[in-house]
């Protein structure tokens, strides 16, 4: 099955290269796996010490960052080596300060596990929530590396737990341990006889109560609020903003918009822009420009850039996080509960433990068209304890969750 398995990995690399000719994304995954072993030449000698983490993505970079610190901290003379497997992780934490070598992981076969494991040559391995590459833990687990998944979660429809899932679920045989957010997963794996596993919580609750000390701040983000009661809207899509531009554009209310958009893409940008009625600026236009004074001017900020939606939530007295319109579903709203804002998402959030348990205790509000988003921004704008209220559940919630990271680094060590 392994056999199998690797020759179908083979044919979809082959696959890439082909459809790389038409689409960027896809371009950025081939190409970049091209220099990953040379960078590893260059980069790890023979007599260094190194820790790998490996994470799909951006969002579970952000998750496993915590870990990645604190083993950083406690192990200063080791190497850490973080791999992607997907461009949108890779290209926007490429050029982290926390990792010696950031690189994507070479396609599953037993020929790049064997190579890169031989120059990376790890003490520990860390697998950030998911993926599970069987060639890769099937090597890991002859070196007998230990390997950990941490902030794991399974679900019951997962391939592991069908009757024809028998192959992935060897691979989970190769774990030294697992960190699950919740106790099902760990049910889920006991029933498989696995009980090498902790429940340890979310470390992206670590990530986002840590932000609170550092500094936060945006001379130009303040200078548009100017003291004016500001919603933020993270991570948008167009069917997101479809709504939120009717109601920006109709609304008499005395309040500023801050828009992020997942897709910064210039054509998209000046669609968004020319939608709006209201007086618009682009951080582009601007903020570039040190036109910084003139921004109270306006009531609308987009952002056309990445990397600061973070610290402009802390400017937040209400946000909309993006995506609950679409699957699979809304992005991250932990970021803007941590700086005890009140959160609105679109219907699409059951996949994701932290939005359904803050919609539950309500301080994120589902909307699911454009009466009950009219209702909700309305009710929040108007009403100061209604609002202050959401924005303490949301704060508290976050607080009451973290230390995750302190139950693995008990473990590992």
């Amino acid at each position: 099955m392994l056999f199998l398995y690797t020759i179908i990995v083979q044919i979809a690399g082959f696959l890439l290269k082909f459809i790389a000719l038409f689409s960027p994304k896809i371009k950025l995954f081939v190409d970049g796996r091209k220099v990953v072993f040379l960078t590893l030449e260059q980069k790890i000698k023979d007599s260094d010490k190194t820790f790998w983490f490996h994470a799909a993505s951006l969002g579970e970079y952000e998750q496993g960052l915590p870990v990645i610190e604190k083993i950083k901290m406690k192990y200063p003379n080791h190497k850490i080596v973080i791999t992607f497997f997907s461009p949108s992780g890779y290209e926007v934490r490429k050029n982290n300060t926390v990792a010696d070598v950031t690189i994507y992981l070479p396609l599953d076969t037993k020929e790049n596990a064997v190579n890169f494991l031989k120059l990376v040559h790890p003490e520990m391995v860390f697998f950030i929530k998911y993926e599970y590459w069987p060639n890769y833990l099937n090597e890991l687990q002859k070196l007998g590396t230990p390997t950990y998944l941490i902030s794991g979660i399974f679900r019951k429809n997962q391939m592991f737990f069908k009757w024809y899932g028998g192959f992935y679920r060897k691979a989970l045989n190769t774990f030294t341990y697992f960190f699950v957010q919740n106790q099902i997963s760990k049910e889920l794996l006991l029933e498989l006889g696995k009980t090498n596993v902790a429940i340890s919580g979310d470390t992206r609750f670590d990530r986002v109560a840590s932000i609170l000390e550092k500094d936060n701040s945006l001379d130009f983000i303040e200078a548009f609020k100017n003291k004016t009661l500001t919603i933020v809207i993270g991570s948008s899509w167009p069917k997101d903003e479809n709504l939120l531009v009717d109601y920006i554009n109709q609304t008499a209310e005395k309040v500023k918009f801050i828009i992020a958009p997942h897709n910064i893409k210039e054509d998209q940008i000046q669609e968004l822009k020319k939608s709006i009625s209201k007086k618009v600026v682009l951080f582009s236009e601007n903020v570039k420009s040190q036109l910084i004074a003139s921004l109270q001017d306006y009531d609308v900020f987009i952002i056309d850039t990445i990397g600061i939606l973070t610290k402009i939530y802390s400017y937040a007295d209400i946000a909309y996080v993006g995506g609950g319109f679409g699957n699979p579903g809304v992005h991250n709203i932990l970021e803007p509960a941590t700086f005890g804002v009140p959160i609105v998402i679109g219907p699409n959030f059951s996949h994701f433990a932290e939005a359904t348990a803050l919609v539950n205790i309500e301080g994120c509000i589902s909307i699911s068209n454009k009466n009950d988003l009219d209702d909700v921004f309305s009710n929040l704008i108007t009403n100061d304890d209604i609002r202050h209220e959401k924005g303490h559940i949301c704060s508290t919630f976050v607080q009451m969750n973290k230390g995750a990271t302190e139950v693995i680094m008990k473990k590992i060590s």
